[in-house]
């Protein structure tokens, strides 16, 4: 999921937010009596559709007020959790945390993500921990709460799939996805910004802000933002290709590419790194890899964290906004 282009307030009727509960209990698989963990916001719509979700299921709605992965994993075992709704970064934590060993979740039956890509590394992880029958990546958006379904993640990791339940969608020639509105799940445009009504709805389609292509399946990929495409040299590099290599080097563990600003190149591929990976193991590990010379990182910076919203998605606007203060 990703979120609007607009950073405005739009308006919701409850029957949208009903119809986003039924498409998140019929698209994740979840059964009757399900149990869930609760820990994403309330006010972010992955949050609230999961607790919409567990009443029309008759299910249970575990909640946990703030993220803490050790808390998270005891909830797991202790309440016998059966689906998981979260963000890549809560995943990751989860399935990298040391008490995992010791804690039992084979309750967990489905698997969903939402709010961010995930690399094709930590799904093949999360697949290895909780044998999921179920492990669906979902992408939409507050606006319109499901565009898409990737259902298929053991096989496809990181695709976002085949439009959802009542949901059509195009690509512009830009590649920007675009979305149409008459969606039971869709919102009836911003509230109070006209402005932002303007730029984002077009003809009764929504304009996502995400660019994306469909492989030869017809499942749709998503490519990155529009805002975080980098143009350097003339070349258009997507910051999910290049951390989806970066994230297979045992190494590392997280990684966000964006661009710094370069006198020559007008941009240069950086990538933002948590880990012990040197810049000349990384360089050799692009190096051997099937990423076109071109994309592959020509600065490392080495953190002790990645700045995070409070729904465990990478703040890359900081990130950005640092580079261009360094330069």
């Amino acid at each position: 999921m990703r979120p609007g282009n607009a950073s405005s307030s739009g308006c919701r009727s409850h029957a949208a937010d009903r119809a986003g509960g039924w498409s998140q209990a019929l698209q994740h698989g979840y059964g009757w009596a399900d149990r869930t963990l609760g820990v994403m916001p309330l006010y972010h719509t992955m949050g609230i559709h999961s607790l919409l979700a567990m009443h029309l299921v008759g299910g249970c709605f575990v909640p946990q007020p703030r993220w803490d992965a050790t808390e998270a994993l005891r909830l797991i075992e202790t309440e016998r959790v059966t689906s998981l709704s979260l963000a890549p970064t809560l995943f990751h934590d989860l399935v990298h945390h040391p008490d995992l060993p010791s804690r039992d979740v084979s309750s967990v039956r489905a698997l969903g993500y939402a709010g961010a890509a995930m690399t094709s590394t930590l799904v093949r992880r999360c697949i290895d921990v909780f044998a999921p029958h179920v492990f669906v990546n979902h992408y939409g958006s507050t606006e319109i709460y499901t565009f898409t379904i990737g259902r298929d993640q053991a096989g496809k990791p990181g695709c976002a799939g085949r439009p959802a339940v009542n949901t059509r969608l195009r690509l512009l020639e830009s590649g920007e996805i675009c979305v149409e509105l008459a969606s039971d799940e869709a919102f009836a445009g911003y509230w109070n910004r006209p402005d932002a009504d303007a730029k984002a709805i077009v003809d009764g389609w929504y304009r996502t802000g995400d660019t994306g292509h469909f492989d030869a399946d017809s499942d749709l990929w998503i490519d990155g933002r529009v805002d975080d495409m980098i143009i350097t040299g003339g070349e258009n590099v997507h910051p999910l290709e290049v951390e989806d290599v970066l994230a297979a080097h045992p190494g590392v563990v997280e990684v966000a590419v964006i661009g710094a600003p370069d006198e020559r190149l007008g941009q240069h591929v950086t990538a933002i790194v948590v880990g012990t990976a040197s810049p000349e193991e990384l360089e050799a590990y692009c190096l051997s890899s099937s990423l076109a010379r071109f994309k592959r990182p020509r600065e490392y910076r080495f953190v002790d964290a990645l700045p995070k919203s409070a729904s465990g998605k990478i703040l890359r606007r900081m990130l950005r906004d640092d580079t261009e203060v360094r330069a």
